[in-house]
């Protein structure tokens, strides 16, 4: 099976000590691709870590994540047009809205222009969202016919059948990770068991988001294997099926061709 980690953040220092172990782990657990979206301008402009990613591909976004509201700067969205002007294939991601952290009216401005940003240059969104689907899709709903055909992915979906369907009728696709491993998560394992396989991505968001029986350890992208036999069971298919779909799926989000 080839797989895709479709959101993770093997840049995070928490893999400065043993990146290259990291990778090389998720490479034979078939990992062939990983997907990094940026959350600030520092750590988008840092690029030596990359050399530590041998083993795989990677594939990476730049956005102004809200957890860090308090680093980014005004002239940050200059630089984020500027990137996305010069490099066609970067998505914008991970950017969205968190309600468990300060400055939430500021948060809004700031995704409202990095929606622009996705409108006028045509990118993908990959979404944070925590206690904020309902103001996340006020937002997007009035401009969803000038985003891209394949507009983005709710990351880290962990919502009802009904905020599901929401996002598929937009169009947009959904990350699953870690929370289907915990049988008390009833209500998104149920949501993700009658989606349409065609609408899911699989994700590790690494190092955060740890599987069932891995609570307080960090997460790696190799667990994306174990996210995938979970799904499968969910959807009732075999993982090597599933495992080509969801290939096909990401690479339809995030336009590479591998």
């Amino acid at each position: 099976m080839k797989l895709i980690d479709s959101h993770c953040h093997i840049n995070f220092d928490a893999f400065d000590h043993d990146r290259v172990a990291v990778v090389q782990r998720a490479a034979r657990a078939g990992i062939h691709t990983l997907v990094v979206p940026g959350v600030s301008r520092k750590l988008s402009q840092s690029t030596e870590w990359q050399n530590d990613c041998g083993a795989v591909s990677i594939i990476q976004g730049f956005g102004l994540h809200p957890y860090f509201i308090n680093q980014h700067q005004d002239t940050d969205l200059d630089w984020l047009a500027t990137t996305l002007q010069g490099d066609p294939a970067a998505f914008i991601g991970e950017v969205g809205l968190d309600s468990t952290v300060d400055h939430y009216e500021r948060q809004l401005v700031l995704f409202s222009e990095q929606l622009q940003l996705a409108i006028e240059y045509q990118r993908p969104l990959v979404l944070h969202h925590r206690r904020s689907q309902a103001d996340l899709l006020r937002l997007i709903k009035p401009v969803r016919s000038r985003l891209p055909v394949v507009p983005g992915v709710l990351h880290a979906f962990s919502g009802s059948f009904a905020q599901a369907k929401e996002w598929v009728a937009l169009g947009f696709m959904l990350g699953v990770g870690g929370t289907i491993t915990y049988q008390r998560a009833q209500k998104t394992r149920r949501a993700l068991a009658q989606i349409p396989i065609e609408f899911l991505l699989l994700e590790t968001d690494a190092p955060d988001m740890p599987l069932f029986g891995y609570q307080g350890q960090r997460n790696e992208p190799a667990q994306a294997a174990q996210v995938l036999l979970e799904l499968s069971e969910l959807q009732q298919l075999p993982p090597a099926m599933l495992a080509d779909i969801i290939w096909d799926n990401t690479q339809r989000l995030f336009r590479f061709n591998q």
